[in-house]
Formats: C-alpha cells, structure tokens, sequence
C-alpha cells in the first residue's frame, strides 16, 4: 500500500472514530459555546478591537483541546499495531489533515455563534476567511506534531502546553494583525506580506514535522 492510499485509510479511521464517540466533539462544542455565551454576558456590547482579541483566545483554547487527543488514544497496543503496518509520514499526514479540517470547522462555528451573539464588525470578510484557514492550518501542524512529542511523557498536557507557546505565540500574532485588518482596525495596505509569512510558517512546520516524526515514531 502506498503512502496516499495509507493517508486515506487513516483519515478515514479518524473520522469514523470521531463521528462514533460523539462526546469528544460534544465537549468541544459546549466550551466554544459556553464560552462565547459567558463572554456575551460579561461584555453585553463587544467592541470590535475586544472581539478580535477573545475570538483568536477562545480559539487557541479550543484548538489545544482538540488536538490534544490526537496521541493519546493511540497508546500502548494500539500504537505498537500502527506503528508495524503503517509509514510514520502517512500516520503524521492524516493527523495533520484531521486536524486541520476540525479546526478550520471549530473556527468558523465560532465566528458564526459569536457573529450571532455578539454582532459581526468583520469588513473584510475573504480576508478574515483566509486568515482563519491560515491559522487553523499553522495550529494544527504546531499541535499535532508537538501532541506527538508529548504523549511520551507522563503529563503530557503539561508537556504540550510548555512547547507549543513559543511556537504558537508567533502564529497568534500575526493572525491578530490580518484579522484586525480584516476588521478595519488598523489600515495596512501590506497584509499580503503577513499572509506570506503566515505561509512560510505552515510551509517550515510541515516540513519540520515530516523530518522529525519518524524519529518520535520508532522511540
């Protein structure tokens, strides 16, 4: 079986595991929306500069718990049997690609329930679309592959969280300043070099995951 058709099979597995323990999904639902509601309920009448800043912080939040779970249910047994019949590069691809279509789906139904709840100041909405694409994408290689790393070790939330803030706190940054231009808060007529580098970044973290993993894989 080649690499592709292994990537398939395992993002297949994936989303079947998911759709049928529906809890994990669930759980993520009520906190992004729990969370939006209590927001709405301490702020009343979000200012757009204040809505920019708590959408990518509930985001960030979401994100971790979501990815986090991506090693931790393939331990013991389970990992030993994927690691004899499937290629360290399709199993990271698959988790990568999982990943970043349940990001890109968690953050768009954030923008939408706190658009709903708390009013929608975006101006510029292809801009803010990209933006939340880039930066589910930029997360979900971070998290992935450090969620990787960490499930070695006997506290690995601890562990993850510890990584991934020098890596993920560049990645928030600039998306705070294209959605802010999204937003018509600041008016930066060179955005496109922001998307660029927020390109750049995927483009090394995916290749720093393919090089790296197989040796995380066999430890």
């Amino acid at each position: 079986m080649n690499v592709l058709s292994e990537i398939w099979f395992l993002l297949k597995k994936d989303i079947t595991l998911e759709l049928r323990q529906k809890y994990a999904i669930s759980g993520i639902l009520l906190y992004v929306l729990s969370t939006v509601f209590v927001v709405y309920l301490a702020f009343i009448q979000i200012e757009p500069r204040v809505w920019n800043t708590l959408f990518w912080i509930i985001i960030l939040f979401a994100s971790v718990n979501a990815v986090t779970k991506s090693f931790t249910q393939e331990s013991g047994y389970r990992a030993l049997y994927y690691y004899s019949i499937a290629n360290p590069i399709a199993v990271i691809i698959s988790k990568i690609i999982y990943n970043i279509l349940l990001l890109s789906a968690l953050t768009l139904l954030t923008f939408g329930f706190l658009g709903l709840i708390a009013g929608n100041p975006v101006k510029n909405l292809q801009l803010f679309i990209t933006t939340i694409f880039l930066g589910s994408t930029g997360l979900a290689i971070t998290l992935t592959f450090i969620s990787s790393i960490a499930v070695k070790a006997n506290n690995s939330a601890t562990l993850m969280a510890v990584l991934s803030f020098p890596i993920v706190v560049p990645i928030l940054i600039t998306l705070i300043k294209l959605s802010a231009v999204s937003l018509r808060l600041i008016q930066d007529t060179s955005y496109g070099q922001d998307i660029i580098s927020l390109l750049a970044i995927d483009l090394i973290l995916i290749s720093v995951a393919l090089i790296l993993f197989p040796f995380v894989w066999k430890d």
